[in-house]
């Protein structure tokens, strides 16, 4: 995907959920946890230093829903992006990997410790929602697309089909998750936020790819590297 059609889908993404917003104004059905919060994933990605900007972001952002029980906050000692999510959370703290996981090191290798950089970051919106989202240099893009592919023709197959059904491979969006609502929607106070701070580009970050288990938020980080 190139970049403009990368800035095309977070704008018409912004746009769709700002329609569904107008028409529905309360949060709507509660919904459950949107990963198990206990057991890990595997997944690649970066934990890149955070910038003054993003860190006074996720400040405001706490201040304003920090103490609703839905608004589930991404921790600042979570802060990351991730390169490609490998599976869905399927393992206990502390359980054994099963041994084909030599074929997911061996197909790492190539990428371990490569630097990636994500730019011109902007605030995304989903229902309920709220994204950081930027543009990947086009190294990183041709890396993920390989890996990607390197994956699929692997033991993991499976596994990487499940954690992403229904969904293009790789995944679109280059993005971390600020903020998950236990509702189907935001509600209005947190609309009012992304609306008055969409149009803010809050920099860019670069990191070291690793490929870990993690649990959902990746406060909990076990590199495999």
């Amino acid at each position: 995907m190139m970049n403009r059609e990368l800035e095309a889908l977070y704008s018409s993404t912004n746009q769709q959920t700002l329609a569904q917003w107008q028409v529905t104004q309360d949060i709507g059905e509660p919904r459950g946890a949107y990963y198990d919060p206990r057991r890990l994933a595997l997944a690649a990605g970066i934990q890149p230093e955070m910038p003054a900007q993003i860190r006074a972001l996720l400040d405001d952002l706490q201040q304003l829903a920090g103490r609703d029980p839905l608004a589930d906050i991404l921790p600042a000692e979570g802060f990351h992006f991730t390169f490609l999510p490998l599976t869905v959370p399927l393992y206990e703290p502390g359980e054994p990997l099963p041994e084909k996981i030599r074929h997911l090191t061996m197909c790492w290798k190539h990428y371990h410790a490569q630097t990636i950089k994500i730019n011109a970051l902007r605030l995304v919106a989903l229902p309920g929602q709220l994204l950081l989202a930027g543009i990947a240099d086009e190294q990183a893009m041709a890396m993920r697309q390989a890996f990607c592919q390197q994956v699929l023709h692997s033991a993991w197959r499976d596994e990487l089909l499940a954690r992403h059904p229904a969904l293009s491979l790789p995944p679109l969006f280059w993005h971390s998750t600020l903020l998950r609502y236990g509702a189907t929607y935001l509600p209005q106070t947190l609309r009012e936020f992304f609306l008055a701070r969409q149009g803010r580009d809050y920099g860019d970050v670069a990191g070291s790819l690793k490929l870990a288990r993690i649990n959902y938020n990746w406060t909990q980080c076990y590199p495999l590297d």
